[in-house]
């Protein structure tokens, strides 16, 4: 038996920004896939396959913004004696 040991969370300032377009672009997709799901024009088979793509992309439209909402949370609440972090926009 093999024990993974999960390391501790990163600080907020320490964890990664997610990259904007790439919520963007799943946004985008799931309107695509939803539009064509509306046309009512595919097959079974087919529409089963855009719905799977559909769930899964807005589960990770979901989950990108869930981030964002705890990144929001910790932001505000942050002590007053908080020192202002480097602002980065390289993503």
């Amino acid at each position: 038996m093999h024990i993974v040991k999960k390391n501790p969370p990163a600080s907020p300032a320490a964890t990664p920004l997610p990259d904007p377009r790439a919520f963007e672009d799943a946004l985008i997709e799931l309107e695509a896939v939803v539009a064509r799901l509306e046309q009512g024009e595919l097959s079974l088979e087919e529409a089963l396959v855009a719905f799977e793509r559909g769930v899964t992309l807005t589960r990770a439209c979901q989950r990108t913004l869930d981030e964002a909402e705890q990144r929001v949370r910790v932001l505000t609440e942050a002590t007053v004696t908080a020192l202002p972090e480097e602002f980065r926009t390289d993503g």
